[in-house]
């Protein structure tokens, strides 16, 4: 009987060691700032995938261009 009480007490305490273990696993991953870092991480391998570095130089060349239109068509306005 002492054994079978030793054995659920060492369980018991087991259990809270591994309760003890799980919340301190879900506070970390729960932390705000840990949660900000890792999406500002992400953002950042996104964005130097070459897939969106060339886009983003496109879409900023299209609007250079777009721009310069502009500006000669406005150019050429005032000359007439």
């Amino acid at each position: 009987m002492a054994k079978d009480t030793e054995r659920i007490e060492q369980q018991i305490a087991q259990a809270r060691e591994d309760l003890a273990s799980t919340l301190d696993q879900l506070a970390d991953r729960a932390n705000p700032q840990r949660l900000a870092d890792d999406a500002k991480s992400r953002a950042i391998a996104t964005l130097n995938t070459p897939a969106v570095k060339y886009t983003v130089v496109g879409v900023g060349v299209g609007f250079a261009g777009l721009v310069l239109l502009s500006i000669i068509r406005k150019l050429r306005g005032r000359r007439r």
